[in-house]
């Protein structure tokens, strides 16, 4: 026991370095020999054993179907020594057309579905090798690849497939490994193919000139791929992201859209989409939506997405998008084994990868056959000198006394090798009749041209290349079939603006600065000298100071009395019901406490042919271009610089159509003017007089635009008193000047309170008295009557007075009924 215990010898390890070494040996096991394909085959080790067991059972195409137990039963009892299920499951899927672009076994029985539908049990399913894989197989007889030992080293597998297919861009691959991942997306062969003969013919061939060749991606699934510039960096760097969307058509009936979906993004479950649709309406998240219906059958996929009467479709399309797996995000990641090492490839070095083990498949499969044919030819030779000495091959074959005695005596005397000699004594006799030695020239003279043939193919590079780009030109031919995925050039992402409605509403501001929006459609006509509906509650001390008419998608560009410039998208606004209160407008941009809102202006973009002009309440009048604040801060920008006595009153967005500016005082008086006398001047300037006061107790309430003398003016008073009036009844006069009469002003009708140009005759009047109310009335029933007059009655205030006036389009017409004459 002590002499045992004296030989043996304690080696201390470091458990770190142990443990290490132990997780290192399984990456790449795992990497290896298990989750990454082989860029010369674009194979896993358990597909590639799966083909090479069904090449040994002799389960070709045109063989007969074989169960896929006996199959699976034979790759792991002699090269995968792993679980049944996962090596069933990986010849279940090189059987799906929905998963590869090119199938690789021809399956018989239930093999799947699109909806996540498990294929049949091993017992049940028969399979075969396609025409695709004999082609990934074919010449691995010729010695083209190298063997290696399988699990037990009982029998030998190959370590690569001698594929005349690019298979990995063809069928793509995804794989988990440790520490790193691949996602390859399939691809369209014939594209492929026409790449790589590129690359042979052209040593510098950049990707940029690939792009020319392959479009993107090809899907068996189908789909639209939005965006190339993924694609791009994909081939360039070897990652890269790119969407897929399900491919819809809209059918329109004649009450209601409906949605079809006709084809799914890769990998996505049909059955899960639809489940997950339906969800969604159900829960409102996607509203519009009344029914969803998966109507597929053998001929593809139809999945009806029936809509509301007044849904939209692209608004649920795009809500679709953005909350459903009808887009998703494929990340490409090109990565794969290249003699045993990982690594992350271009799109250019896949090609030249699969080019190099094409040519030395080529290379291999030549000396084979060279080999092969040289023995073959020594053979004959021998054959042509035995035919001609027959008579004496005869007699010394009969002078021997056994078949050693004989092959050694015919080598002596012929200068045979004993290959010669053993096929000269296995020769039968009917090879000695004249047609049969005919037959041995002939294949002599063959074998001759086939060894020239061959030994110009290993000297000379451009021959070898030739074959390689025939043999794919002849796979191309065989095996190309239509672009499935559509390519877009540019992806726009579903923003918020996407998923709402562009519809016209109506937004509310308070005194207190509460805000809101409201469809229009709730606000109905009524006649002229109405009461009106209330339009918001408000706090005791708070009501209804402006409104205006929008779409959801405008820009809302807010001018406060400071002078300072915010902006707003209108669907940023909450949607309010029409008695709702509405939000602190301070919630939703950051104006300060002093700070008042004077003046709205909606715009649908920040083009610079249009101007912003701006009125104060001293006169003063300025002119800026719009563009110069399409970029605004939250905190907003300084829109005009003002007096320390002044304050912005209102402003307007101004066009080349714009001819004059029209001002009005709290006085009832009015100026005309050019609108080129104010020159377009910086953003932060303070701009030029517009108007001088009789009064001093005067001051401007506000402004309109004119386009031409044939614009109507709509003034209204604070006693709800109004009229129309043509612009040509007031005189045009040069800026600054102090203006004539707007309306003619008593107790009756109170000061002046709004002008509105009114130059389209679809159009409504809506006046918002200071307790909130809001009465909408026809223009058209409002009468015209000249400057110096006051007008009829719009509204019956009741003790109030009127805070705002605007117009609306005009809804279906309702009886008038006339109003009070003043």
């Amino acid at each position: 026991m002590d002499n045992l215990l004296d030989n043996t010898s304690v080696i201390d390890i470091n458990i770190d370095d142990s443990i290490k070494e132990s997780y290192l040996d399984y990456s790449m096991s795992v990497i290896v020999g298990r989750a990454l394909p082989d860029a010369k085959d674009g194979l896993k080790p358990v597909h590639r054993r799966i083909l090479y067991a069904m090449n040994e059972l002799g389960v070709t195409s045109r063989a007969a179907y074989k169960k896929s137990a006996r199959i699976v039963g034979d790759v792991i009892g002699k090269y995968h020594p792993h679980g049944d299920t996962a090596v069933y499951d990986a010849l279940v899927r090189m059987a799906q057309d929905f998963s590869m672009r090119l199938m690789l076994v021809d399956g018989q029985g239930n093999f799947g579905s699109i909806d996540g539908d498990n294929a049949a049990a091993m017992r049940y399913t028969e399979a075969r090798m396609t025409q695709a894989s004999e082609e990934i197989l074919r010449d691995l007889d010729k010695d083209t690849v190298d063997f290696v030992p399988n699990y037990d080293d009982t029998l030998k597998e190959p370590d690569v497939l001698p594929s005349r297919i690019p298979n990995l861009l063809v069928n793509g691959s995804n794989g988990i490994a440790v520490g790193m991942a691949t996602s390859i997306p399939p691809h369209r062969i014939d594209e492929i193919i026409d790449a790589v003969v590129y690359v042979i013919d052209n040593k510098e061939a950049s990707v940029d000139e690939l792009l020319g060749f392959i479009q993107g991606p090809d899907f068996p699934t189908g789909g639209i791929i939005f965006g190339k510039q993924g694609i791009r960096d994909a081939y360039n760097t070897g990652r890269g992201r790119i969407k897929v969307r399900a491919k819809v058509h809209i059918e329109k009936t004649k009450t209601r859209d409906v949605i079809v979906i006709d084809e799914v993004p890769y990998q996505v479950n049909k059955a899960r989409l639809v489940e997950q649709i339906s969800e969604l309406a159900k829960d409102k998240v996607i509203e519009g939506i009344s029914e969803v219906r998966d109507e597929s059958d053998r001929e593809g996929i139809r999945v009806v997405i029936e809509l509301k009467k007044e849904a939209m479709s692209e608004i649920v399309l795009n809500h679709l998008y953005k909350s459903t797996a009808m887009e998703t995000t494929f990340g490409i990641i090109l990565l794969a084994i290249n003699n045993k090492e990982p690594k992350i490839f271009t799109l250019l070095e896949l090609l030249n990868i699969f080019i190099s083990h094409r040519k030395t498949v080529v290379i291999r499969r030549t000396i084979f056959e060279l080999e092969k044919a040289k023995a073959r030819a020594h053979i004959l030779e021998g054959l042509k000198i035995a035919l001609d000495h027959i008579d004496e091959v005869i007699a010394i074959i009969r002078a021997s006394k056994d078949t050693e005695e004989a092959k050694d005596s015919l080598m002596q005397r012929f200068g045979l090798s004993e290959l010669q000699s053993k096929a000269i004594l296995e020769m039968r006799l009917q090879r000695l009749t004249g047609l049969e030695r005919d037959k041995i020239e002939q294949e002599y003279a063959e074998l001759l041209t086939q060894i020239e043939a061959l030994n110009a193919i290993l000297r000379s590079e451009a021959k070898l290349k030739e074959i390689i780009k025939e043999e794919l030109l002849e796979i191309k031919a065989k095996f190309s079939t239509p672009r499935l995925t559509e390519i877009e050039e540019d992806y726009e992402s579903i923003e918020a603006e996407d998923l709402i409605p562009n519809e016209q509403v109506v937004v509310t501001m308070s005194h207190r600065g509460y805000v809101k929006r409201v469809p229009l459609k709730v606000y109905e006509k009524q006649n002229r000298g109405g009461k009106g509906k209330i339009s918001g509650n408000t706090h005791d001390d708070d009501f209804i100071q402006s409104f205006f008419v929008a779409n959801t998608h405008d820009t809302i560009m807010f001018v406060t009395n400071k002078g300072q410039l915010y902006w707003l998208k209108v669907y940023k606004i909450p949607e309010a019901g029409r008695t709702a209160i509405g939000k602190a407008v301070v919630n939703l941009i950051q104006l300060s406490t002093d700070e008042k809102i004077m003046a709205t202006i909606t715009t649908t973009d920040f083009n610079s042919d249009k101007s912003l002009v701006f009125f104060t309440k001293n006169g003063i009048v300025k002119k800026t271009n719009l563009s110069e604040y399409s970029n605004i801060r939250s905190v907003g920008v300084r829109a005009i610089n003002l007096d320390e006595t002044d304050e912005l009153v209102t402003a307007s967005i101004i066009t080349k159509d714009v001819k004059e500016l029209f001002i009005a005082t709290y006085q009832g008086m009015c100026i005309r003017f050019d609108v080129n006398d104010v020159r377009e001047i910086g953003r932060v300037a303070r701009g030029v007089t517009g108007i001088r006061f009789k009064e001093k107790e005067d001051f401007v309430i506000g402004a309109t635009i004119i386009v031409s003398e044939s614009d109507k003016l709509l003034t209204v008073s604070e006693q709800g008193i109004g009229k129309q009036t043509m612009v040509g009844a007031y005189r045009l006069q040069s800026r600054a000047g102090k203006g004539v009469i707007a309306m003619k002003l008593t107790p009756k009708t109170g000061k002046l309170v709004s002008v509105i140009n009114v130059n389209d005759e679809n159009m409504d009047l809506m006046v918002l008295t200071t307790s909130g109310k809001m009465i909408r009335v026809d223009t058209e029933a409002i009468r015209e009557a000249g400057r110096n007059t006051s007008g009829v009655k719009i509204v019956n205030v009741a003790g109030e007075k009127v805070a705002y006036a605007s117009i609306c389009p005009k809804e279906n017409e309702d009886s008038s009924e006339d109003g009070d004459l003043v």
